[in-house]
């Protein structure tokens, strides 16, 4: 967040670009983990930005710590996004082109938590009740995942 928050100094809300790393992850009873958004109220795929120097898996597996409270293990490449839906304009007036490395797993460690101030809940959902409220950079991955599509590559 540093990093993004010196660009947003010289930048302002003018368009910059990102990577976004998020995490699928499947429990048991085969539900997906969503992130309802606090900006926005939508649920997402639990992740964020790519820092510099940072691998993929590295950046993943620090954002779910920050925003889930939870150690991700055994991730595998789910899906590449980037195209014509990867501008984000948020309720702040930043606008952001995010190209994301989408992950899943069913293995992580400790208790899921809302604490963090961008998460409003944390909630698991079966594939008949992924809800019609999803942040639009993350819908495709959740609609794919939803759909059984995995190994997604989209230009």
């Amino acid at each position: 967040m540093d990093y993004i928050r010196s660009l947003r100094q010289t930048m302002g809300h003018d368009l910059i670009m990102t990577v976004g790393c998020g995490v699928l992850i499947e429990n048991d009873r085969g539900q997906l983990l969503l992130q309802k958004r606090s900006d926005t109220g939508e649920w997402c795929v639990p992740g964020g930005a790519l820092e510099p120097g940072e691998t993929y898996i590295e950046a993943a597996t620090r954002e779910l710590h920050e925003e889930v409270g939870i150690t991700v293990k055994d991730l595998e490449l789910f899906g590449l996004y980037s195209g014509d839906d990867r501008e984000i304009h948020y309720p702040n007036g930043d606008v952001v082109y995010s190209l994301s490395v989408i992950f899943i797993t069913k293995s992580y460690e400790g208790q899921i938590s809302d604490s963090d101030s961008e998460v409003l809940e944390h909630r698991f959902f079966d594939r008949k009740e992924i809800p019609d409220q999803l942040f639009c950079p993350d819908a495709r991955p959740i609609i794919d995942w939803k759909n059984g599509i995995y190994n997604v590559t989209v230009d």
